[in-house]
């Protein structure tokens, strides 16, 4: 016998609207709904029972079944891993016994044995509305977590709903709740419930109670989203933001470049006296802001992000990738900044170590680096100071080029034939092989391994602390987590970041481990 309800139009409509409030999808709706009727069924029929019910989507009509698998007899189900029988005569049938709702039923087929709808009393309409609202309250913040996912990187707006220890808690549009730490916000300003606020989504992860929106006044990419909310030309790519670097509150500075050489990239940034920086001032608490031009030449570069003093001379070095800035006496303290504010953003925007000096003060740098210069050449070549400094002048800076650089190079300088730059050459080589076989002789002492002294993924004074910490070998290294690495080596010389990433590429020279790097 088959029982299903009547038609129910009323119910279409009512799940259709609950979709559409919640901006959940109507499928999650009917199964929600299905699960709430199931659940009032087994409270009349038993809970022993496997029993489902389905809603047509087209008109409303309620079915409700209990479930039956076909199996060939009680002792083929077998048993558990405790010895007892795994047949459940509430959820299993014979085929002899299923042939009552099936015409020609079969091992491992499914029979169902249709049920009439439960009624509805007080008590199944609680039980079901709490499961409804149950599924639907999981669906929202799914949606929720999936919608704001896709969002880190962004602008939301938002009103301030409470403030607690310093942390302010932000109602996003009335969809969900954001929350920014007391470290995030921009120091100095001070925020009030009923507060309108503009913060970026830094991340989102799921919780019970929804999806926690971790949200950041202070971060550069802050900034960078305020300009391409108030430049066009931003927004549509015509002028691209290289870099931001911020001292929240305080003081930024962000290099812009265009393709377009008719395009002051600078002046559209700021506007026309201001107008277009200013909004951006003011939302980060009268921040102040140097936008700076991008160049390709990093002593350009570097020249324009040191604004706004001016540079009368930078020295730039790529190996180290360090620039000596050189300025006149009286720039020195606007380019260094308060607390070495200044120089330390260019440093930041630009992604180069830069030291500030004056002329005396850079003068002072090149003889002493001309005096060690000489003295490691001396020493290492065994050479006279005439020589030394004939080689410093033709720009050699280590011995390490006199060794391996092309031998005509050597025959060229001035007073030098080819039986003189072959002598410098072999010294060069003989010097350096003592290098390495004092430092290999120093390393197999503390009972250190040739794969870990050879790792030239770090520097060989960082080999030998890890060394004389009793790590011998790279798998020794490739063991450590990254705060024991950053234990060995202090945190003054070591960050997180770079303790994984030298740990990362241990495991990848003596496991074979390998992972992208972020």
């Amino acid at each position: 016998m088959s029982f299903v309800s009547m038609p129910r139009q009323d119910l279409l409509l009512a799940i259709e609207s609950l979709a559409q409030e919640k901006q959940i999808d109507r499928e999650i709706v009917f199964e929600s709904l299905e699960a709430a009727i199931a659940k009032i069924a087994k409270q009349k029929y038993g809970e022993e029972f496997n029993i489902v019910a389905d809603i047509d989507h087209k008109n409303g009509a309620i079915r409700v079944r209990r479930l039956f698998d076909v199996i060939e007899s009680p002792e083929s189900v077998g048993m558990d891993e405790l010895g007892e029988p795994l047949y459940n005569s509430n959820t299993m049938l014979t085929v002899a016994q299923a042939k009552k709702y099936a015409p020609d039923p079969k091992v491992g087929d499914q029979v169902e044995d249709q049920l009439p709808e439960p009624e509805f009393g007080r008590m199944a309409f609680q039980t079901a509305r709490q499961i409804m609202t149950a599924r639907v309250r999981d669906a929202e913040k799914g949606r929720q977590y999936e919608e704001f996912k896709d969002n880190i990187g962004d602008i939301v707006n938002g009103i301030v709903k409470r403030i607690e220890f310093g942390n302010v808690f932000v109602d996003i549009n009335g969809k969900a709740e954001g929350y920014i730490k007391g470290t995030e916000l921009i120091p100095g300003e001070r925020l009030s419930a009923g507060d309108r606020v503009r913060a970026l989504i830094m991340d989102v992860a799921r919780s019970n109670s929804g999806p926690q929106i971790f949200l950041t006044r202070t971060h550069p990419m802050f900034m960078e989203k305020l300009f391409v909310q108030e430049v066009p030309e931003i927004y549509e790519g015509v002028i691209k933001i290289k870099s931001v670097a911020r001292a929240p509150g305080s003081h930024a500075k962000i290099a812009v470049t265009t393709d377009d050489p008719s395009i002051d990239a600078v002046g559209m940034t700021v506007g026309i006296k201001g107008t277009r920086i200013q909004p951006v001032i003011n939302e980060c608490h009268g921040e102040k802001i140097d936008v700076i031009l991008y160049s390709e030449d990093p002593a350009v570069f570097i020249v324009n992000s040191m604004q706004p003093a001016k540079v009368a001379k930078i020295i730039v070095d790529e190996d180290t990738h360090t620039a000596a800035v050189v300025v006149n006496e009286d720039q020195q303290s606007l380019a260094i900044g308060r607390r070495g504010q200044n120089v330390r953003l260019a440093s930041q925007l630009t992604g180069w170590n830069i030291d500030v000096m004056n002329e005396q003060e850079e003068q002072e740098r090149r003889s002493r680096e001309f005096k060690e210069k000489t003295e490691l050449f001396i020493k290492g070549l065994d050479v006279d100071e005439m020589i030394a400094h004939l080689l410093i002048t033709e720009g050699f800076r280590t011995i390490e080029e006199v060794a391996f650089v092309e031998l005509r190079e050597l025959e060229t300088i001035e007073g030098f034939n080819a039986e003189i730059a072959t002598e410098l050459q072999n010294r060069a080589k003989t010097y350096l092989e003592k290098i390495e076989q004092d430092y290999l002789d120093e390393g197999h002492k503390l009972g250190m391994k040739d794969d870990l002294l050879r790792f030239d993924f770090v520097k060989r004074p960082t080999i030998m602390k890890l060394g004389e910490a009793g790590i011998q070998s790279l798998e020794d290294l490739a063991d450590l987590a990254s705060d024991e690495l950053i234990e060995i080596l202090g945190e003054d010389n070591m960050s997180g970041r770079l303790a994984s990433r030298i740990i990362m590429k241990a495991r990848e020279v003596a496991f074979g481990i390998t992972q992208d790097e972020e």
